[in-house]
């Protein structure tokens, strides 16, 4: 019998996912909030885990092409569908796609209660998610590039369309960068690709500020410093954030484009652009040591990581009305037994589904019946 929904919860009650990396066939039902997923390394534990993530805009936890996903000696193509039960209602959202054609080409396609939509942009309507994966434990010492693509990844839960605009500003710095290499003296359109970029940029940087100042409000409005979990303090550091958080968005932008045109000679000698939004960096600190999070034991900042995680996902569900569906790829594994129950706990507290990954059952004993505990083995469920 399936769990009741918590308030503003939503769970899966059916994974199917064919052809999608190693798995060819599996249709897995669902009954509980709590899935732990437990195999060996390799068994296509957190392969289900990205065929969630693909829900999400963007393009899953891996960051793969849709190609790259396809089963080795299948047809080609994958498709992953999920069904989800809310206020007593159900859903099926579908994505994949299909083989590549005679250009080598494959296309995605993308379904909502059977009929197509034009964009996975629409799946946030009907789901949230959000994640953390082993990749990241090396985010707070590592360069800023990661910690914005994880920021990138915070506003994209709460704003699907922040991804098209993050893309859309990227193309706009390319161009002129490959304008100042090309023709430098072309002063009508550059300043066109300029007015582009700031306005872009400018957007870019007021939805990550927004972002980051609710969640470093929401974190200090719930912080406990007796919990397992330490409790970060965030911040954006940046030009152009420091413009925005100053001068109202036309003013930033009229500032940005000025700054990029007098740039230009020191650009074209770069051969990049030097400020703008693709500088910014993700500032986090541990909150009760009051110190760099990079600073911190490889144990304090695995800690303040999931601490962060959690908090977001409180965020997403109070910005957007949805409670997220939560998946953590070998958490437990690396926590002692105190904060492997507190982590149990904190993710009780929550109402989204919550998707976890181990190779040994133990680690979820504490959960007890309230898991569906499902064993994989060579992309097939088997006995735990």
């Amino acid at each position: 019998m399936s769990e009741p929904d918590a308030a503003g919860g939503q769970r899966l009650t059916r994974l199917i996912a064919r052809d999608f990396r190693n798995h060819a066939d599996l249709d897995l039902p669902l009954a509980r909030r709590f899935v732990a997923l437990v195999g060996e390394n390799g068994a296509g534990k957190t392969n289900l885990l990205e065929a969630i993530s693909l829900f999400a805009p963007g393009r899953g936890l891996r960051r793969a092409e849709f190609s790259a996903m396809a089963r080795a000696g299948g047809p080609g193509g994958f498709a992953v569908s999920l069904t989800l039960a809310r206020d007593g209602a159900e859903h099926r959202l579908g994505t994949g796609c299909e083989p590549p054609g005679f250009d080598g080409r494959s296309a995605r396609l993308c379904r909502i209660d059977g009929a197509g939509i034009p964009s996975p942009v629409a799946f946030s309507e009907f789901v949230r998610v959000v994640w953390l994966t082993p990749d990241l434990d090396g985010l707070f010492r590592g360069p800023a590039g990661d910690r914005r693509r994880f920021l990138d990844r915070l506003v994209l839960a709460v704003d699907a369309a922040h991804g098209s605009r993050v893309a859309a500003m990227e193309r706009a710095l390319r161009s002129r960068n490959r304008l100042l290499e090309e023709r430098p003296n072309d002063g009508r359109w550059l300043d066109a690709i300029e007015r582009e970029a700031a306005e872009l940029g400018v957007a870019v940087a007021l939805a990550r500020r927004e972002t980051v100042e609710r969640l470093d409000r929401l974190i200090h409005e719930t912080r406990d410093d007796a919990q397992p979990f330490p409790w970060a303090a965030v911040r954006l550091e940046g030009d152009l954030d420091d413009l925005v958080a100053v001068w109202p968005a036309i003013e930033a932008e009229d500032r940005f484009r000025l700054a990029l045109r007098q740039g230009r000679h020191r650009d074209r000698a770069a051969g990049r652009t030097l400020i703008g939004p693709q500088t910014t960096d993700l500032v986090v600190r541990h909150g009760p040591k009051d110190v760099p999070a990079g600073s911190s034991s490889t144990g304090e900042q695995k800690a303040l990581l999931i601490g962060l995680v959690l908090a977001h996902a409180r965020l997403v569900q109070a910005m957007s009305g949805i409670a997220p569906l939560i998946l953590l790829d070998e958490v437990a594994a690396h926590l002692d037994p105190r904060r492997r129950a507190g982590l149990f706990d904190a993710l009780e507290a929550l109402a989204g589904q919550v998707w976890m990954t181990g190779a040994d059952p133990a680690l979820f004993a504490e959960l007890g019946g309230r898991a569906d505990l499902i064993g994989i083995a060579d992309g097939r469920v088997v006995a735990p």
